[in-house]
């Protein structure tokens, strides 16, 4: 599923209404994609739950680092995901589990696992996969 496919408009009026990222497999490096594109996140008003089992006990964007999803006490608008495609299904029923559900889940670019996003949009969950949230916020003009 591309942003096309989900529409554009859709995707800006999430962004536009969302208040809260959940990043898995968030980097503490900050030249990575999964450190730098968080913080732009940040740096634009959204707050950020860093996810990274190997960085618990850490702190990043001002929230301590939680080992999965399924320790987040607070409701998600957007799961972006930074791990590789064939790793997605592990993390589906952690997905699945929120409450309340988010509204979509971002594959950053390169992630793609069409069997994974087939599963989230049967259960009503947007896709965005294979894009950068960071690019499409700026060229969204948000």
């Amino acid at each position: 599923m591309t942003l096309e496919r989900i529409g554009l408009a859709s995707v800006k009026a999430v962004l536009e209404t969302a208040r809260t990222i959940a990043v898995l497999g968030v980097s503490a490096n900050p030249d990575k994609p999964a450190h730098f594109v968080p913080l732009y996140a940040v740096q634009h008003g959204y707050n950020m739950i860093p996810v990274n089992l190997s960085l618990v006990g850490q702190t990043l964007f001002g929230q301590a680092v939680r080992s999965s999803l399924a320790e987040i006490g607070e409701a998600v608008d957007i799961v972006d995901i930074f791990r590789r495609a064939e790793v997605l299904p592990t993390h589906l029923e952690d997905i699945l589990a929120m409450t309340p559900r988010p509204k979509l889940v971002w594959l950053q670019l390169g992630i793609r696992n069409d069997a994974f996003a087939k599963k989230l949009l049967e259960a009503g969950i947007e896709v965005v996969q294979d894009r950068c949230l960071l690019a499409d916020h700026r060229s969204l003009g948000l």
